[in-house]
């Protein structure tokens, strides 16, 4: 017998053409996850998604099977948040056009009105009308891989030009301000970063050895005042998006990358935090202000990598060094005390793709790498972050929590499987704490296959969220942790930046747990998923259009997923991932194995296996640029040459 309950949830189709009913997602009734034996998804059959789009907020029946899977059925739309759609002008039978959407977005064509002049075969976008789309606009081919990236996950691409004409008239605010023009102060980004958001400057230690660090962030409410046209239409985004080949950017360039933006030797508004840090890592005490600062220097990572780690004074300017040289002294203080405490460090093992200056094709794609001045400035972000959490808190203030669950004892036991997997031992016990995670990075944190590990282990530790509830950050073991240092790029920042604003002009209205707040941020997390999902399948796609040029080139690799219809592996050196079909496999008869997350073929001592961890050799068989796919191949085994018998003795 099945057990059947109401549930509300979002829309999510595979391109096979059935989907799923997401339950842990924003809109949905779960947002925290499952609860009361109610899982994080439940299968929809091709039949019942017929009308329905990937996305939208259905109320459905929730069918618990006999064999412990879950179904979901009678779906009923309550929102549809898509209002265009991107697909190929075909012909039906009846002749009359349709639209064949993208498989990711939908399972079967729709009507097409005002395509008559439109070429079969055509890509285009077409906006919703009902069950019609409408308008198509023509897309040409080299720009269609692009627009269904930004039209599958609704990105905005274009601003009104309302919005533009706002962004090129906005004045700032004139408010008291401390001015901290005076104050040596730096920025340090990438070479290619246009909107700079923070910078950074410090008061050398006094007797008692304190060092004072400023954290200066753009007011960017200041040139954005809430329910402005600007602050409308980042709403709707809820962030900036990092394509691989462009920035799609929260706020217009005007702002972002010039009126907001902290250039250097340019007087900017900002909210600054000052963190006063004790000999031993400690953070004693907490201020946040309103400021005006001037950039003295725009670092990057790898001059002020190479200044701190080689010695070379040529890197950085002769008037900031001392200010890098504390900053470093402050951010190992917060890393012992980091280190202490256990938690995760935020290393960003993504792929990065070089492009043809003039031809903006792939030209090479390597793992992101990290250096010391990456860490320096990741310490004091967080940090400030931590005590601006704090600081709201403390006050009985509102914000929008950055809050990470600990992982259930199920997760506990899949993570020391898959390190086992890797040849790592744990011995975690029934409860991971942040230490014993910490303990487990330092076994592997240096090895080869260090990405793939991590990329499994955020899989499985799950991703954060924001809320109004003030929980914990597991994977930073921070009792308290939001986001506040980047609001030219996250809306949430912006939002963390008015409340601390209003408090400082006087406010003494706001309550700790605000129901508006909590839902823009349910919103937030559904934009901030929305972008990351884009951002993944651009780099597949321009991954794959790479390697098809790569067909039968030989790489290392682990793998780290394992799917009923094979195995997905990430190539050392690269950070991409490549999929070896089942039927790629050396012979037949192969089977998944839930409990194990293995694919098995065979019984007993003759059994093999590839399970999430297996270091593999495979070779390039096929690329697929429209699918963002590599199709891998286990690589044959290199013989060694014969030694030739010596004939001359």
């Amino acid at each position: 017998m099945s057990e059947t309950s109401t549930v509300r949830g979002r829309v999510s189709i595979h391109p096979r053409g059935f989907g799923f009913l997401r339950l842990d997602v924003p809109g949905g009734d779960l947002a925290a996850g499952p609860q009361d034996g109610i899982p994080r998804s439940a299968f929809i059959p091709p039949r019942a998604l017929a009308r329905f789009l990937d996305g939208d907020l259905v109320d459905a029946s929730l069918i618990a099977e006999d064999d412990g899977r879950f179904a979901a059925a009678d779906l009923d739309l309550k929102e549809r948040p898509r209002n265009r759609l991107f697909g190929k002008v075909i012909v039906s039978r009846g002749g009359k056009r349709r639209l064949r959407p993208d498989p990711e977005v939908a399972n079967e064509d729709w009507p097409l009105e005002g395509a008559s002049k439109i070429a079969d075969d055509a890509w285009v976008l077409a906006e919703i009308q009902g069950r019609t789309a409408v308008r198509p606009k023509l897309v040409e081919d080299d720009e269609a891989p692009l627009v269904r990236v930004l039209a599958r996950w609704s990105i905005r691409a274009a601003y009104p030009k309302a919005v533009i004409a706002a962004a090129r008239a906005s004045r700032r605010a004139n408010a008291h301000r401390r001015d901290l023009r005076d104050v040596p102060t730096v920025t340090i980004d990438a070479p290619s970063t246009c909107d700079i958001d923070d910078a950074l400057s410090v008061l050398p230690a006094q007797d008692d050895g304190a060092v004072r660090v400023l954290v200066s962030i753009a007011d960017v409410d200041a040139w954005a005042p809430e329910g402005s046209p600007l602050d409308v239409e980042a709403r709707i985004r809820g962030t900036s998006v990092y394509l691989p080949d462009r920035v799609i950017p929260m706020f217009p360039r005007s702002l972002s990358e010039a009126k907001a933006s902290l250039l250097p030797d340019e007087e900017r508004c900002a909210l600054s935090v000052e963190l006063r840090i004790d000999p031993e890592g400690e953070v004693r005490s907490v201020d946040v202000f309103e400021t005006v600062i001037r950039s003295d220097a725009r670092l990057s990572y790898e001059a002020v990598a190479a200044f701190l780690d080689e010695g070379r004074d040529d890197a950085v300017p002769a008037e900031v060094r001392e200010t890098v040289r504390w900053l470093r002294t402050a951010a190992g203080r917060l890393s012992a005390v980091r280190a202490g405490r256990g938690g995760l460090s935020i290393v960003r093992d993504e792929a990065r793709l070089t492009f043809d200056p003039a031809t903006r094709e792939p030209t090479a794609i390597e793992a992101r790498s990290e250096n010391s001045a990456h860490r320096l400035v990741e310490r004091l972000m967080v940090a400030a972050n931590e005590a601006v959490a704090r600081w709201l808190h403390d006050r009985g203030l509102p914000a929008l929590y950055r809050v990470h669950p600990s992982p259930v004892p199920e997760r506990v036991a899949s993570l020391a499987a898959f390190a086992a997997n890797f040849g790592f031992e744990t011995a975690f016990g029934s409860e991971l704490t942040p230490r014993a995670l910490a303990a487990f990075e330092a076994q592997f944190t240096t090895a080869s296959c260090a990405p793939a590990i991590r990329a499994v282990l955020r899989r499985a530790l799950g991703p954060a969220r924001y809320t109004c509830q003030p929980e914990a950050h597991f994977g930073l073991a921070a009792p308290l942790y939001l986001h506040f240092t980047s609001p030219i790029r996250r809306y949430a920042d912006l939002a963390v930046h008015r409340i601390i604003k209003r408090h400082l002009h006087g406010a003494r209205d706001q309550v700790a747990i605000d129901g508006p707040l909590e839902e823009l941020a349910a919103e937030l997390n559904e934009l901030a998923y929305r972008a990351s999902k884009a951002e993944g399948d651009r780099l597949r796609m321009l991954a794959a259009r790479l390697f098809a040029g790569r067909i039968g080139e030989r790489f290392a690799g682990n793998v780290i997923s394992v799917k009923p219809f094979g195995l997905i592996v990430q190539l050392e050196g690269t950070g991409v991932t490549g999929s070896i079909p089942i039927e790629r496999l050396p012979g037949e008869g192969w089977r998944l194995d839930p409990q194990r997350e293995a694919l098995i073929r065979g019984s007993g001592s003759r059994a093999r296996r590839y399970g999430i961890g297996a270091g593999l050799e495979v070779t390039v068989a096929d690329a697929d640029e429209e699918r963002g796919e590599i199709e891998l191949a286990i690589a044959e085994t290199r013989r060694r040459p014969r030694e030739r018998r010596r004939t001359d003795r």
